[in-house]
């Protein structure tokens, strides 16, 4: 199975949903969705990276800390990512984060993100034994 990434409608925001074999690769997918409310990730060279570190009591509040970490890191960083390298062991995140900084002509973003919510927030192993990570972000 190929790791991939969606969006979701929800209301006045919009949902990011990553779908991949293991936790971490869900988790790296949704951050992918996350830029890509951005922009086009595929815009995006991956030519600095940003270590990150995220631990929560469950799968769940990891992710919202992951999203709200990486929308964070951007803001401060002035930076978008394209690609994510993520390992998760007992609710423990450890990752990398690749990008550039901001080029608005390049880049054209879209909107920003102003942080991940608690809304259809669910980290779970669907019935085809695939890891969905999903939340709705604040735009």
């Amino acid at each position: 199975m190929t790791p991939r990434w969606e969006h979701f409608e929800h209301g006045a925001d919009i949902g990011i949903r990553g779908i991949a074999s293991t936790p971490g690769e869900a988790f790296a997918q949704t951050a992918v969705a996350l830029t890509a409310v951005i922009t086009n990730p595929e815009l995006v060279s991956p030519v600095q990276c940003v270590d990150i570190t995220c631990e929560a009591p469950d799968l769940e509040l990891l992710l919202l800390d992951w999203i709200n970490d990486l929308i964070y890191q951007m803001a401060v960083r002035r930076i978008l990512f394209a690609r994510y390298q993520v390992v998760i062991d007992n609710n423990r995140l450890q990752a990398q984060a690749f990008g550039e900084s901001i080029d608005r002509k390049k880049h054209q973003p879209g909107v920003e993100i102003k942080a991940a919510t608690f809304t259809e927030l669910r980290v779970y192993r669907n019935s085809g034994h695939l890891w969905i990570a999903q939340c709705v972000v604040d735009v």
